[in-house]
């Protein structure tokens, strides 16, 4: 219709030209007058409708996960009074398959145009919502504007989470033990004495009888109670991890009407997968309020003390969200840097896809520190990777440490609770062995 408009228009103006020049008739003068007359129209016609257009973008939520289905609302107002005779909306934003580009006709003056846009989330990570770009022309196709709106919002998707429902129980549980001298942000049973309040503390916390007493606020203070803390560690050493080569498919729109949640594969990768198991794990485990800490080492360290709450599992799903396989510390390296600072018995689960034998030194490592290792190893060779898995399963069932081995394409849920009907006799065999013998 553009090309169609200006061509016309630069036909009668051509007419009306030569016309003029040759002949001199006013028909001609008439057809270089309208050709000129409709062209400044056009462009201020134009000029006008972009100048009253305005946009807004509203999403409930900024967090979601992997398989979610984010919603977001988009407004269109043309707040003059001229109709716009279409207005094209492109949603520019990184989001795989982000939904909500539109093509709109005849939106008059004082008219509002709201829609609700479905992205079908299928990587993790942080994307800004927009840029936005609105375009609009003349009733005659001679011009175009656009107004670009730049992103106010970003959301954070979060790695796919699996429902476990079994998975062997480290080797965490002290009955009866002596309480852990150490303050504890959570409640538990064991009150360690009180103290005055300070802005932030719950109020479930604040102990009333004493502050009747002394006329003043006093919350109660707590210790850990005797239960060992689970770590995750996950490998985020570069020369580790491999990819299969794939091509991802956009969702069709039925398809996320039928459910929130849907099941969508993991893309082929050793990242992808162990970054998917450790929020996996980490969900499974403070649901059962066990304290969880999380420990990684690519391009920046990062290690989460371990914590027992929602607002804990919140930290390390968004941690997740942006790991990368960028590292060049190996996870014997990561281990050693971070036992020392394990209590002992604690649980230590390892991610990894390596095939490398200093795995074998970061179990060592563990073992002489009187931690808890479990292994969760990736075949890489199901991710077009080398050989080289069962040897270090061989080895790792030698030191009788549990480890669970997961292929590409493998039912994760499945796949991690394949060892937790035999680990109750083989867990109680590795601690009843001496640490000598099993490093020999």
């Amino acid at each position: 219709m553009m090309k169609a408009g200006r061509g016309f228009i630069a036909l009668l103006f051509f007419v009306g030209v030569v016309g003029v020049l040759v002949n001199g008739a006013p028909i001609y003068s008439r057809f270089l007058y309208s050709s000129v007359l409709l062209a400044l129209l056009g462009w201020m016609w134009t000029r006008w409708v972009i100048r009253g257009l305005t946009f807004e973008r509203i999403a409930r939520e900024l967090r979601a996960n992997v398989g979610d289905v984010f919603e977001e609302t988009f407004k269109l107002t043309n707040r003059g009074r001229l109709p716009a005779p279409w207005i094209e909306l492109v949603n520019k934003s990184t989001l795989p398959f982000a939904a909500g580009s539109r093509l709109f006709t005849l939106v008059m003056g004082k008219q509002l145009r709201n829609y609700t846009a479905r992205t079908w989330l299928t990587r993790r990570g942080r994307f800004e919502l927009g840029p936005t770009r609105i375009t609009t022309g003349d009733p005659f196709g001679l011009f175009t504007a656009s107004k670009e709106y730049k992103p106010k919002d970003a959301l954070i998707v979060f790695p796919m989470i699996h429902e476990i429902q079994s998975f062997p129980t480290p080797q965490g549980v002290l009955t009866g033990g002596q309480v852990i001298r150490k303050k504890s942000s959570d409640i538990t049973p064991h009150a360690a004495g009180v103290r005055e309040y300070v802005h932030g503390d719950a109020m479930k916390r604040i102990h009333w009888p004493t502050s009747a007493r002394r006329n003043r606020l006093m919350v109660k203070e707590f210790e850990q109670d005797p239960q060992a803390e689970i770590w995750i560690y996950l490998d985020s050493q570069q020369i580790v991890h491999y990819q299969k080569h794939h091509e991802q498919q956009e969702m069709a729109l039925h398809d996320m009407l039928l459910t929130k949640r849907s099941k969508i594969k993991l893309p082929p990768s050793t990242l992808e997968y162990c970054v998917s198991i450790a929020a996996s794990l980490a969900h499974y485990f403070l649901r059962q309020r066990r304290a969880v800490g999380f420990a990684s080492a690519g391009q920046t360290f990062t290690v989460l003390p371990a914590e027992r709450s929602e607002r804990q599992e919140a930290k390390i799903l968004e941690t997740l969200a942006f790991v990368k396989a960028d590292g060049n510390l190996s996870l014997a390296g990561l281990v050693t840097t971070q036992a020392a600072l394990l209590p002992q018995g604690s649980s230590v689960i390892l991610i990894t896809p390596t095939i490398r034998p200093d795995l074998m030194q970061a179990v060592d490592e563990l073992l002489l520190r009187y931690l808890s290792p479990v292994v969760v190893l990736l075949d890489v060779k199901t991710f077009d990777g080398p050989t080289g898995t069962a040897e270090l399963v061989t080895s790792l069932q030698e030191r009788h440490v549990p480890v669970i081995t997961v292929a590409c394409e493998d039912d994760l849920p499945q796949a991690l609770s394949e060892i937790s009907s035999n680990f109750n006799h083989q867990e109680n065999r590795a601690w009843q062995t001496p640490v000598s013998s099993l490093l020999t």
